[in-house]
């Protein structure tokens, strides 16, 4: 099993690219392992773990509903935002400059094969990074993501999750708000989730900016611990 996992930083890079980046990479994994079982070829699959910034941008999911885009096209434009229906799980969300992107492409049998354990472990991740900032975070019932006062009139969620897995290869992944334009948020009904509210790192913190770089170090960190991978360049 390898649970070495190649580390990219994208920057600051298109939606619509980066998607087409991580079907390519997903597919490769695919290939290495139809090649494996039909061949008994033994070849080692590989794993990536992409962190990226979108422009601003709003996706819809495979279960979700478009009523809850709250703008038409030309106000699309007029936000300089741009819209896909993808072929992840979960409802609708936005991306945008001031959120950590991160897609695991994993081969979940060099892990576990356990889709909820999976989301459960990136979740936690998310949760550690926050706690070293002094904000305590967790889950809510029945909703992927992590949430602050989950389950009271006052929770908010802070970053979001929306998965695909074939043959136990994942892509897509969560999005989690460090210095996001919550702004954005209003022209959806983020994840499908009428009447909860949205968050950012940086305004729990009272700060202009946090360093993004820093909160990457600190996910980077708590990933590896929890998958038991090596993270390599």
């Amino acid at each position: 099993m390898n649970k070495k996992v190649k580390l990219q930083d994208l920057g600051y890079k298109d939606y619509k690219a980066t998607w087409e980046y991580q079907e390519q990479l997903f597919q490769e994994i695919l290939n290495i392992k139809i090649k494996n079982r039909r061949e008994n070829a033994g070849l080692e699959t590989p794993n990536h773990l992409l962190f990226v910034a979108h422009p601003h941008v709003y996706t819809l999911g495979k279960s979700g509903d478009m009523k809850h885009l709250l703008i038409n096209e030309e106000q699309l434009r007029a936000k300089g935002a741009t819209f896909y229906k993808i072929n992840r799980g979960g409802d609708i969300t936005y991306h945008g400059p001031g959120q950590i992107v991160g897609y695991p492409i994993l081969d979940l049998d060099n892990f576990f094969t356990d889709i909820h354990k999976y989301l459960r472990l990136l979740e936690e991740a998310v949760i550690l990074t926050l706690e070293e900032y002094g904000v305590q975070a967790g889950r809510s019932e029945g909703e992927t993501g992590v949430w602050l006062d989950a389950g009271t009139p006052f929770a908010r969620k802070i970053c979001a999750m929306g998965v695909r897995a074939s043959r136990w290869v994942t892509m897509h992944g969560f999005a989690l708000n460090v210095n996001a334009d919550l702004g954005y948020f209003d022209h959806i009904v983020p994840c499908g989730i009428q009447g909860k509210a949205v968050t950012s790192l940086h305004v729990e913190l009272g700060q202009e900016q946090v360093d993004e770089t820093a909160v990457k170090d600190r996910l980077k960190k708590h990933f590896a611990i929890l998958f038991e991978a090596e993270l390599v360049s």
